[in-house]
């Protein structure tokens, strides 16, 4: 087992067409991390993916770029009064105890079914909580752009609050007072997936809101705070496996520095149910990469076959649509920032 942990093979060799791709995708993943809160890993983890990086080895590198990035991320939005510190660390706390769960998760797949079996589990898990997840917040958006913009807490989160549970918790920049035990496993969901497939933030942010019933705009800064801290555990999880390969990161994070203090200067001129809105079209856009991509791993496991040319044929399909999410997320971030300024700049002229 130490051997395989331990084998070199498993990191690509680099040219300068893919540190190009990795240094585009960092500065679009910092810059979706900036804006929605999330560590832009469900776009990190299939662009590196894309590339040939093995599941493991880009769920790790991801995890370990995302808590610098997230730090700068966090305190740029403290700045502007949007980070609830306390909604974040005690969700911190129940998502390191996920993070290792999830771990474990990935090394038994890993360890039962090798690479193969672990890339399949990556891209399925994939286009499962994409897709859910995804088309939930996009018809949120869509009913909160028809009442005018106006974000409510959920059904959910309003009966959740009205439950008196020893102890009660109050978020003052949230504006929520809430049972401990119901952020319990918002912080789970989020460490687990971040764990075993990079990807928590997605999971945090809509957990911040529809449970908890924080706004989408603090819960997107507040789930930078959680970043940082499971980044950081997980790094060094990951890294005691030999599976960080410090060249993507140091690639990745290089874009995102830049990206991330964008994406949080955006979100101080947009309404806040378009951060619902750009989270929700990138999630589905890659959850269609992710299950083009599927077939691939079936293939190597010998639970299908398909011929070279239309694998070769799919993979560039997957690719497409990876560069597409990139384009899609970047054009309405900053589009968005761009009218939100001008509307600035009319209201003051």
């Amino acid at each position: 087992m130490e051997t395989l942990l331990l084998d070199t093979s498993k990191f690509i060799e680099l040219n300068f067409q893919a540190v190009g791709f990795l240094f585009i995708v960092g500065f679009i993943g910092g810059l979706v991390s900036g804006f929605i809160g999330s560590g832009g890993a469900f776009v990190l983890t299939p662009g590196m993916m894309s590339l040939g990086v093995p599941g493991t080895v880009a769920v790790a590198s991801n995890m370990c770029h995302k808590f610098p990035k997230a730090l700068v991320g966090a305190i740029k939005r403290f700045r502007y009064g949007q980070v609830d510190i306390k909604l974040g660390l005690i969700t911190a706390a129940s998502a390191g105890v996920g993070v290792q769960i999830g771990i474990m998760i990935q090394r038994a797949i890993l360890a039962r079914w090798g690479q193969a079996g672990s890339d399949l589990y990556v891209s399925l898990s994939f286009v499962a909580v994409l897709v859910i997840v995804g088309g939930y917040i996009m018809m949120d958006a869509v009913k909160c752009a028809r009442c005018g913009g106006e974000e409510k807490p959920s059904s959910l989160a309003q009966r959740l609050q009205k439950i008196e549970i020893w102890p009660m918790i109050t978020f003052k920049t949230s504006g929520v007072r809430i049972s401990l035990w119901f952020t319990v496993p918002v912080g789970l969901a989020t460490g687990m997936l971040a764990a075993t497939i990079a990807v928590g933030g997605f999971i945090g942010v809509p957990g911040m809101i529809y449970v908890v019933g924080a706004s989408s705009l603090v819960a997107s800064a507040s789930e930078l705070v959680v970043a940082f801290i499971m980044g950081m555990a997980g790094t060094v999880n990951w890294a005691m496996h030999g599976m960080v390969d410090i060249r993507l990161v140091l690639i990745i994070l290089a874009g995102s520095l830049l990206g991330v203090q964008l994406g949080a200067i955006g979100t101080t001129y947009v309404r806040e149910h378009m951060i619902k809105s750009v989270m929700a079209t990138i999630m589905l856009i890659v959850a269609v990469s992710r299950a083009i991509a599927v077939p691939k791993y079936l293939v190597k496991l010998g639970l299908m076959d398909v011929s070279e040319g239309v694998l070769s044929l799919m993979s560039s399909v997957s690719f497409a649509f990876m560069c597409l999410a990139l384009g899609v997320g970047s054009v309405i971030i900053l589009g968005a920032m761009w009218k939100g300024r001008r509307a600035e700049s009319l209201s003051q002229a």
